[in-house]
């Protein structure tokens, strides 16, 4: 089991900053796959960065070159967010894959924290 914490979300005007952090219950050495996630309302809950235990990043294009997906050696992702726009507004969630074996994984989300981006 792994449960995780996001913090970090509020609201900014546009063109500002935002650094969302992810705390897992458990070393996220032991996480192969952490990544930061977002919803809006009625959409679909869309990828925007992961990074794996080894530090392999991918990042959704819309937000690339203005976000950075990092980790500590200990529980804690990051998403540094750079040059906000209101369509950033959204609820982002932390996302943790834990391989079992091929073909199998345990899926695990946080609550998720509210970022509001004002014109």
């Amino acid at each position: 089991q792994v449960q995780l914490v996001e913090s970090g979300g509020g609201l900014v005007q546009a063109g500002g900053s935002l650094r969302l952090s992810c705390v897992a219950s458990r070393s996220i050495n032991t996480i192969n796959v952490m990544g930061w996630y977002r919803q809006t309302p009625g959409k679909q809950r869309e990828l925007v960065a992961t990074i794996t235990s080894s530090g392999n990043t991918n990042y959704a294009s819309s937000v690339k070159g203005r976000f950075t997906i990092s980790r500590d050696n200990a529980k804690t992702v990051y998403l540094q967010m750079n040059s906000l726009n209101p369509e950033d507004t959204a609820v982002y969630y932390c996302k943790a894959d834990v391989f079992i074996r091929l073909g199998m994984l345990n899926t695990y989300w946080g609550q998720g924290t509210q970022v509001t981006v004002s014109s």
